[in-house]
C-alpha cells in the first residue's frame, strides 16, 4: 500500500455514536440490544420513555436529541394491550411527536425490533408512504400470526435492500440470515384493496429489507414463515432508509454460539501450525454493525 492510500485509510474513523435504547413497562429485550452496541463500541444508554418526556426527578431527565440513534427494542410494552406496540406509540406521538419527528428528518437512525417494529407501524413511521401530500396511517399492520399462537422460532430472512438501508448496507444483497423470532402478532398485513399498490410502492422504494425463506432461499409458508405474513415479509425501512423495523431479533443472534445448531456444526479450522475456531459472531451483529458503520467519518 502506498503512503497516500495509507494515509486516506488512516482518515477513516468512526463518530462514536450515542444511542438511546427506549424502554417502558414490558419492555424486556432492552439490556441483549444495548450490549449488542457496545460490543462494537458505541456508547449506549438504558432509557425510560419517562425521563424523555420529563415526568422525572430533574437529574434523571434526558433529551432525544443529544442521541444519535434510537431504538425501540422487543418485549411487550404496556402488556400489549389494545394492540401489540398501540399504547407505546400513542404516548410516544402524544408526549414526543416533534421531538420524533425532528430526528427523523435530521436523519438519525430508527431501529424497530419485534415490539419496536410494531410501534414504528403504528406511528406511521413505516412504511411512511406520503400520500397525496400527507402521510396517512395506518397504512399496513402487524396483526395475529396465522398459527394463532405466539412463535418462538428460528427464523432464515433474505436480504433484499439494494443499499436503501442504512441497517443493512454492509450486508450483501441476497445474504440468507439466520435469527429467532419470538412473537405473537407478527403477519405483515396489507388491505387487500391496497396490496398491490402498496407492494409495488414498497420495491419501487426499496423498502423491502428482509423476506422468509427456507433453507434453499426459496419464498415459502409455514413454518419458514412464522406468521404468515403477506409477500413473506420480515422487515421494511422507510423510504429515506433510515428507519428499520424487522420481526426477528437480531441482539438474540449476535454470537453463533447462541445458535440452536451451534454444537452441530461447531468447528475447527487450521491456520499454519495452529488452529482457531471458525467465526464466532452470529448473523445478527451484521446489522448493528451496518448501523454504526453509518457514522463513519
Amino acid at each position: 500500500m502506498g503512503q497516500n492510500a495509507r494515509n486516506r485509510k488512516d482518515k477513516i474513523t468512526m463518530k462514536i455514536p450515542k444511542i438511546c435504547i427506549l424502554r417502558i413497562e414490558g419492555t424486556n429485550c432492552e439490556l441483549e440490544t444495548s450490549l449488542a452496541f457496545k460490543r462494537l463500541g458505541a456508547s449506549v444508554e438504558i432509557v425510560h420513555l419517562k425521563q424523555l418526556i420529563g415526568a422525572v426527578k430533574e437529574h434523571e431527565r434526558r433529551n432525544l436529541n443529544d442521541y444519535d440513534l434510537l431504538v425501540i427494542p422487543g418485549g411487550f410494552s404496556s402488556g400489549d394491550y389494545v394492540r401489540a406496540g398501540a399504547i407505546l406509540a400513542a404516548r410516544i406521538k402524544g408526549a414526543l411527536g416533534e421531538e420524533i419527528e425532528d430526528f427523523i428528518e435530521r436523519g438519525k437512525p430508527v431501529l424497530g425490533i419485534c415490539n419496536g417494529f410494531q410501534v414504528l407501524v403504528e406511528m406511521g413511521l413505516l412504511p411512511g408512504f406520503v400520500l397525496d401530500g400527507k402521510l396517512e396511517m395506518p397504512q399496513v399492520a402487524l396483526t395475529t400470526n396465522d398459527s394463532a399462537r405466539f412463535e418462538c422460532r428460528p427464523t432464515l430472512i433474505k436480504h433484499e435492500s439494494k443499499g436503501k438501508c442504512v441497517f443493512t448496507r454492509g450486508i450483501e444483497k441476497g445474504s440468507i440470515l439466520k435469527m429467532p423470532c419470538a412473537h405473537a402478532e407478527g403477519k405483515f398485513f396489507i388491505a387487500e384493496e391496497k396490496r398491490e399498490e402498496y407492494i409495488q410502492r414498497l420495491e419501487e422504494n426499496d423498502q423491502i429489507v428482509f423476506r422468509y425463506v427456507d433453507p434453499r432461499g426459496n419464498y415459502a409458508s409455514y413454518p419458514w414463515n412464522p406468521n404468515g405474513s403477506i409477500y413473506n415479509i420480515a422487515g421494511i425501512c422507510n423510504p429515506e432508509g433510515n428507519i428499520l423495523g424487522l420481526m426477528p431479533h437480531p441482539e438474540r443472534a449476535f454470537y453463533a454460539f447462541v445458535d440452536s445448531e451451534w454444537s452441530r456444526r461447531a468447528r475447527v479450522r487450521r491456520k499454519g501450525k495452529g488452529e482457531e475456531k471458525g467465526d464466532i459472531y452470529g448473523d445478527g451483529r451484521k446489522i448493528f454493525e451496518s448501523a454504526l458503520n453509518s457514522f463513519l467519518i
